[in-house]
């Protein structure tokens, strides 16, 4: 279901606050305003928030979004990039919110157990990926429509890929509510999603996580190339790929078959083989 624009805060007044800050809307930073009173409520709502929680805004602008979150009693935590926002929220809500003015992707987060943010669009997958390695119970965020396809896309379709796996061996991720582009100003060129993250256990083991993504990201980096020649090619799983290993990569499982008829646990599957492989001929090497 698509929820059109119920006015919060009409875009003429959002331009008098912005003007009297001497600021416009900088694309850079993805500083597109949410302006939809329900989009908001039923985003909080879903984070299922109290007063026993501490929750994370990332970009909180002009502090719609926080003015709601402080109202379910949690404890909130934001990290705003733009120091003329920073001072206008300071202004805002005092120590009310406990606020860092820094680069979200780049900085230290303050301790949370739960998220609830709108992404500026260009840092979507490094704060998402950070968030899961970071740890919560839950995030409830806005992102691109697209991304958040991404994110959810099973194995055989074009939306199918790194992220998508990325995001399934960490977190059980549901798109809660489709957002017009007319809920905002100024208008993106795209429609948005509230996507919900809960994090749960792996679903599958592997013996390396580290090798786990990087199989993941080579494989991907060449979708139209079979399996072997990926991984033969890639630097990414260059520290796994010697000569005498690069010699017997067509006999690893899937070898054959591209990296978008692959389930999650069919790459870990692969990345396993790829490991006992390279320590294969690691030893054999040594002994020789």
């Amino acid at each position: 279901m698509t929820f059109r624009s119920k006015v919060l805060m009409r875009a003429e007044e959002l331009k008098v606050v912005l003007e009297s800050l001497g600021k416009r809307p900088t694309k850079r930073l993805g500083q597109n305003f949410l302006l939809d009173e329900r989009v908001i409520e039923r985003q909080v709502g879903y984070a299922q928030l109290s007063p026993a929680d501490t929750v994370l805004e990332i970009g909180p602008g002009l502090g719609n979004l926080t003015e709601v979150l402080l109202k379910t009693g949690a404890r909130v935590v934001a990290v705003e990039q733009d120091p003329v926002f920073c001072q206008f929220l300071r202004k805002r809500f005092g120590d009310s919110v406990a606020l860092t003015q820094a680069d979200a992707v780049k900085a230290f987060l303050p301790q949370f157990n739960k998220v609830v943010s709108n992404l500026p669009y260009q840092i979507s997958s490094p704060i998402t990926f950070k968030l899961l390695e970071t740890g919560f119970d839950i995030a409830v965020v806005m992102l691109q429509r697209e991304f958040a396809e991404r994110m959810i896309a099973k194995p055989g379709t074009h939306e199918y890929g790194r992220l998508s796996v990325g995001v399934y061996y960490r977190a059980d991720c549901d798109i809660m509510l489709n957002v017009s582009r007319t809920a905002f100003w100024p208008q993106p060129k795209v429609d948005s999603c509230v996507v919900r993250l809960v994090p749960r256990r792996p679903p599958f083991v592997v013996k390396d996580e580290r090798a786990f993504y990087d199989v993941t990201k080579a494989i991907f980096s060449h979708r139209r190339k079979k399996i072997s020649n990926s991984i033969r090619m890639d630097p990414a799983v260059s520290a796994y790929v010697d000569e005498n290993t690069s010699k017997k990569l067509d006999g690893l499982p899937f070898a054959s078959k591209r990296a978008e008829e692959l389930t999650p646990e069919m790459i870990g599957e692969l990345t396993d083989a790829l490991l006992e492989l390279s320590l294969s001929s690691t030893s054999s090497g040594s002994k020789s």
